[in-house]
């Protein structure tokens, strides 16, 4: 038996993201009184043996290209794992509600199918949720206007060892003027510099996008039978609105007896990091 009825949230970052990034809005969360817990995914975060070179300045790109990822072998399933393994461990003290970010939607809509019953409400922020096996090998059927992948490009690390694995260098942008703009632009417009680069310098270098595979496609019996929602960021310019739309769309059409509740912040796609007492007040509303 539950020991109260206190609601815990638990976030999920996005692709090169890690548990920092949710600080200010777990702060938010517990001057309105609620728990939370945030996610290190495998391969992420303070336990995650990220490439030395990275953080040295001046960098070695030649070394940090060289470098193995801690990323090496880490798939969806060990992301469901571990994060099945956390929602076990906070269930007995109340309802917990499932968050994620951007790629951290493949992620939670694979825990969904997984242990249904943990969860009581699972909801993106806007984040990928596929729902259609077609949405991983065909084009989607939907104009996106992103400005992140051109700028991530600028960025990326070539030749990395590991399969699967992007290694960009975001702290490049430092000690460039323009690219530190057109990154701010497509991920966290709505914050000041300051802001950007204390986002810079909390993310990790790696991400595996080994986790685009089947197992990340929710089910209509599984992640179907769990309230969902979908917060709508209209300022996001990594995950466009038509984007977020297109993906509310396919899956609704998986579960019209279970559709998203839908909602919709003025913010980027990292409003959470940059304006996190909106976000507090529309979470701790949801049923």
């Amino acid at each position: 038996m539950r020991a109260n009825l206190h609601t815990t949230f638990v976030f999920v970052h996005g692709g090169s993201s890690n548990a920092r990034a949710w600080g200010p809005l777990q702060n938010e969360l517990a001057l309105l009184g609620y728990r939370s817990h945030a996610v290190d995914l495998p391969g992420h975060g303070d336990c995650a043996d990220s490439p030395a070179a990275y953080y040295r300045q001046p960098q070695d790109l030649t070394e940090l290209a060289a470098a193995p990822s801690p990323l090496r072998g880490v798939t969806l399933h060990d992301n469901v794992q571990h994060v099945a393994d956390t929602l076990r461990r906070l269930v007995e003290w109340g309802p917990v509600v499932l968050v994620g970010n951007s790629l951290g939607g493949l992620t939670i809509s694979a825990v969904a199918n997984a242990v249904p019953e943990l969860i009581d409400r699972v909801v993106y922020l806007s984040a990928f949720c596929l729902s259609d096996p077609e949405m991983l090998t065909e084009p989607w059927d939907v104009v996106d206007d992103n400005l992140l992948d051109a700028v991530s490009a600028r960025i990326a690390v070539p030749d990395v060892p590991d399969p699967g694995v992007a290694r960009l260098n975001w702290r490049s942008a430092h000690a460039d003027p323009a690219l530190f703009a057109e990154l701010k632009a497509a991920i966290m417009a709505d914050s000041t510099d300051h802001q950007f680069r204390l986002l810079l310098d909390s993310l990790d270098p790696d991400e595996s996008y080994l986790v685009l595979e089947p197992a990340a496609l929710v089910q209509a019996d599984e992640w179907g039978c769990v309230p969902h929602t979908y917060v709508r960021l209209c300022e996001d310019r990594s995950i466009t609105p038509a984007v977020q739309d297109y993906m509310i769309r396919k899956a609704d059409a998986l579960t019209p007896h279970n559709p998203f509740e839908v909602h919709t912040l003025d913010t980027s796609h990292v409003g959470y990091f940059s304006r996190p007492q909106v976000f507090a007040e529309l979470l701790t509303s949801l049923g």
